[in-house]
């Protein structure tokens, strides 16, 4: 089986943009969802924001839920969806998980980078105004940490390509965050494995197969026989391709626990390996 990786989209910035029909509904429909209302106005042609604001006082929607609903709108990004024998059997590539939280834009996403180099043993790849993407720290002090666990924490986003985090203010004292890790490569892993396992099997029903007709065995015997090997190996390449699942449940479980420290502000102090490592990769 073939699992093919697309780069993580970008999510649309922070400016004024046209809402198409879909994002508008996506706005409204949250909105109304935050605010207890489900008063929808029809619209077929692209508005801007200011426009869709206006609408809103006009079904009754306060700025403030309509503001909350466009920065969740703006963090938002195309994740084709997955479809096919391998997302039924392995799961989804990517893990997202999005909160509103108090703050400032510049802090939050600040406090998010150092917990993403600190605690998660990941260091940065892209920096932007408002969006930061990391990859597995890749050096001796990132090995060590990731082996010699004091804490006895998992550092599950390492099996991430790439994590990012998407910070957009929603008012003055309130972000929306989105954090979306990239596990494309894992599942091609495991699937790739599953596929070698289903391919063995079948070479070795062959072999057996044909061993036994050779030997003037009746062909029902041997059709029989290699049922086995077909049947084992492909019990064995289901569980293969299934155990990208747990990677998908741990990574999911790791993004939202950053998104729960944040909230609760849990962050805490480096330890003695976070912090040299942290220290390593200081700019020179």
């Amino acid at each position: 089986m073939a699992d093919t990786q697309a780069p993580l989209p970008a999510p649309v910035g922070g400016k004024q943009t046209l809402l198409d029909r879909q994002a508008l509904e996506r706005v409204l429909a949250r909105a109304a969802e935050l605010q207890g209302t489900a008063a929808i106005p029809e619209s077929s042609d692209l508005i801007s924001e200011t426009q869709l604001l206006e609408i809103g006082k006009e079904v009754g929607l306060s700025a403030a839920t309509l503001n909350q609903a466009l920065a969740e709108e703006r963090t938002r990004i195309n994740v084709p969806e997955e479809r096919g024998l391998i997302a039924q059997i392995a799961g989804a590539g990517y893990a997202t998980a999005t909160r509103t939280v108090a703050g400032n834009a510049r802090d939050i996403l600040t406090t998010i980078d150092t917990w993403m180099v600190r605690d998660e043993c990941l260091q940065v790849q892209r920096r932007f105004a408002d969006r930061i993407t990391w990859e597995p720290q890749r050096g001796l002090f990132g090995k060590l940490r990731r082996t010699v666990s004091v804490t006895g924490k998992g550092f599950y986003l390492m099996d991430a390509a790439q994590v990012s985090a998407t910070v957009l203010p929603v008012d003055s004292s309130r972000v929306v965050v989105r954090l979306d890790a990239d596990i494309h490569p894992s599942r091609s892993r495991r699937v790739g494995a599953s596929g070698f396992v289903g391919a063995l099997g079948l070479a070795v029903s062959g072999l057996v197969g044909l061993g036994l007709i050779i030997a003037n065995l009746p062909l029902l015997v041997a059709a029989g026989a290699t049922v086995i090997p077909i049947a084992g190996s492909g019990i064995g390449a289901y569980q293969i391709a299934k155990s990208h699942r747990n990677v998908l449940s741990s990574v999911q479980l790791a993004l939202e626990q950053v998104l729960d420290r944040l909230e609760h502000g849990e962050f805490t102090r480096a330890g003695l390996l976070g912090a040299l490592s942290s220290r390593a990769r200081l700019p020179r």
